[in-house]
């Protein structure tokens, strides 16, 4: 099963240094029944969409954590086994992975271009406010979300750690 696992670019150099993308147990996101129930279609290409949208949020919450990462949202994609994977009931998507994950075995990276910095440091540091409802501060969450994620092969990490 894909998951997606939200990180930062700190995160994301850990995880270059150690080869461990994440220990067990770990957060991610991936296409549950819930998010299925909740997009109303069976297009895996979109439900998986979704789950990365919601593990690049998930991705905020980190940054609004660490205001001294650069504000760049990282989502990690990794196939790890069906039986690892255990859904959150309460979470659109979320899952919980009962196994480590190395970062050789990841599919890819999904990261913000340069141009998303400011839309996503005003997204992290309004992400508490807007899951608290505060529309004006979910107007700047969706700020950042209306930035695409890019997709870089997993090679292509040392340069993207070059932007810390």
């Amino acid at each position: 099963m894909r998951v997606y696992v939200p990180l930062t670019l700190p995160g994301l150099a850990t995880a270059h240094e150690t080869g461990v993308l994440a220990a067990d147990p770990f957060a991610a996101y991936a296409v549950t029944p819930a998010l299925r129930e909740w997009c109303g279609t069976e297009d895996l290409e979109e439900l998986e969409y979704t789950a990365l949208g919601e593990a690049a949020n998930a991705s905020l919450r980190l940054l609004a954590a660490d205001p001294e990462a650069a504000p760049c949202r990282i989502v990690v994609a990794v196939d790890v086994a069906d039986g690892a994977v255990t859904p959150d009931a309460d979470g659109l998507g979320e899952v919980t992975v009962a196994a480590s994950a190395k970062l050789a075995k990841a599919a890819a990276v999904h990261a913000d271009a340069g141009d998303a910095a400011a839309d996503v440091t005003a997204a992290a540091r309004a992400v508490e406010a807007a899951d608290d409802g505060d529309d004006a501060a979910r107007i700047a969450v969706d700020g950042a979300a209306d930035h695409e994620l890019l997709w870089f092969a997993t090679q292509e990490i040392p340069a993207l750690l070059g932007r810390r």
